[in-house]
């Protein structure tokens, strides 16, 4: 299982995942119904990506968004030096 924090992060997994399935930034678009340009948005990190667009996109790779508690295994957080 992989883990994203950032919307960078998210970004890479859904690029690639996608690759995975030999599929097309166009093509993930027409499976959607989004343009092509808005795949390479979410890809690229975009913060301003809508929730219900970034579902549809993680549906459309057969890929689930979860919520967990935060694990504490890696560098410190931002919040902790706050």
């Amino acid at each position: 299982m992989d883990l994203a924090r950032t919307p960078k992060q998210i970004g890479n997994l859904i690029q690639r995942t996608r690759r995975h399935h030999g599929m097309s930034q166009s093509a993930l678009g027409d499976r959607t119904g989004m343009r092509q340009s808005t795949i390479s948005l979410i890809e690229q990190g975009n913060a301003a990506t809508k929730l219900g667009t970034l579902l549809k996109v993680l549906a459309a790779l057969d890929l689930e968004f979860r919520i967990a508690p935060r694990s504490r295994t890696g560098p410190a957080e931002i919040e902790d030096i706050f």
